[in-house]
């Protein structure tokens, strides 16, 4: 049996600096993994199941797999410039989690993702460093290489490799969001932090997300400025009505965003903003931006071997359960998941598509 260990770094489990929550998952991975009797080549190397990814979703499906002796592997990610799906997912950008259970003093997100791998290796679970780079599931077992150019075969598989938000791609918007210092794509997440409170916030976007963000924010800011590049919004006609004529709201018509203003003790204190039709530009005071200009789920690997819809997420066979249209592929989480988009939704997909897979080997007669 091959054995992925992390080795025990008090720096790495001290590390709670909120302004740089990557910076736990780069001391991890800094230090060296120890592995151990790696087996190769005979048909007993064939995986029972093989999880890709690692956030809340992949963890859990890890955990539950382990508990039921499917011995499984993980395939956790890897940071790269062209990695899709990076080590612990999106929660590795997310300063604090205030509503997990279990968590009554919140936890940053990094620290939670830590201990969700923690929880994982103690049952022994197997983990590699390493993104899919390509998967054939023509016919079972099914193939895997690796962005190490490895290749691995498996039974069954659980795709858990979420989605990323879009994001305007400035410099400055990626600098505020890493430190956790205004810049989110989660309004129903980060909120409810003081930083929003009895402030003025902005919403990027205008279709439904949008709007759903600038209303659950009325419910702390002061002011939210719905930032919209075209006249008119493309959400539907109810929830336009509802922000058009909220006290709260007010839209910045025909206006894109060219800078996030601020700096690093004060964080986000505004937008430069161009407007698309004179091309003037003008500050606008902010203590928070919130991007709502869709998510992407990474599914690219898949090649069209798994039935996506219409914005690229899975779909699933069954909605009650975790089921693909390729028998053995089981999928959880944000990847087919475009509406809740949260952790506990995502680790409650990750049991689900565990327990789909062990009944699913079962019926295959593998144990």
């Amino acid at each position: 049996m091959s054995l992925f260990r992390m080795p025990n770094v008090p720096g790495c489990q001290q590390d709670h600096d909120r302004r740089l929550p990557v910076s736990l998952l780069s001391c991890l991975l800094s230090h060296t993994i120890v592995v151990h009797n790696i087996k190769r080549g005979t048909m007993a190397d064939i995986e029972k199941v093989i999880i890709i990814g690692s956030g809340p979703a992949g963890w859990t499906a890890a955990i539950y797999a382990a508990r039921a002796n499917l011995d499984p592997l993980v395939l956790e990610g890897a940071i790269s410039s062209e990695s899709e799906m990076i080590p612990g997912g999106q929660l590795m950008f997310t300063t604090e989690v205030e509503n997990y259970p279990g968590f009554p003093n919140g936890v940053d997100g990094p620290e939670m993702m830590k201990a969700f791998r923690d929880q994982a290796l103690r049952f022994d679970v197997r983990i590699r460093t390493e993104n899919v780079a390509k998967i054939d599931l023509s016919s079972r077992p099914f193939t895997l290489t690796t962005s190490e150019d490895k290749t691995e075969q498996a039974h069954s598989v659980i795709i858990a490799t979420g989605a990323s938000a879009n994001w305007l791609g400035l410099e400055s918007e990626q600098h505020f969001r890493k430190a956790g210092l205004g810049v989110t794509a989660c309004a129903t997440c980060d909120g409810a932090f003081p930083r929003y409170r009895d402030k003025p916030v902005a919403v990027i976007g205008g279709g439904d997300s949008a709007v759903e963000e600038a209303m659950f924010m009325t419910k702390f800011a002061s002011q939210v400025h719905i930032i919209h590049r075209r006249d008119k919004l493309r959400a539907s006609k109810i929830m336009q009505k509802r922000a058009l004529e909220h006290p709260k709201v007010t839209v910045e018509w025909n206006s894109t965003t060219e800078d996030v203003l601020g700096d690093d003790d004060a964080g986000v204190t505004g937008l430069k903003l161009k407007n698309t039709q004179t091309g003037e530009s003008r500050t606008l005071d902010i203590s928070g931006m919130f991007l709502a200009i869709g998510h992407t789920p990474n599914t690219a690997f898949l090649d069209g071997q798994i039935d996506l819809d219409e914005k690229g997420y899975i779909k699933l066979k069954d909605p009650e359960r975790s089921t693909t249209n390729v028998e053995g592929v089981f999928a959880a989480g944000d990847v087919h998941d475009s509406i809740y988009r949260q952790a506990i939704t995502a680790a409650g997909m990750g049991c689900k598509a565990a327990i789909d897979a062990e009944r699913w080997l079962a019926d295959q007669g593998i144990e």
